[in-house]
């Protein structure tokens, strides 16, 4: 017998739910501080005109 029979099977479910999704908080997490993210590498040049200036 692997599960007690003084839990319900409801709980034990709950509990393992709730571990998958804290070990996934904590992995996206983990993956975010750690990911390096490249900076964009195009160049972007905008023309603007003079009469969008006062003088």
């Amino acid at each position: 017998m692997a599960r007690s029979r003084s839990e319900p099977f409801s709980r034990v479910l709950s509990r393992i739910v709730l571990l998958v999704v804290l070990v996934a908080i904590v992995g996206g997490a983990a993956f975010l501080v750690t990911w390096d993210i490249p900076p964009p590498t195009a160049t972007v040049e905008i023309v603007l005109p003079d009469d969008h200036f006062p003088k």
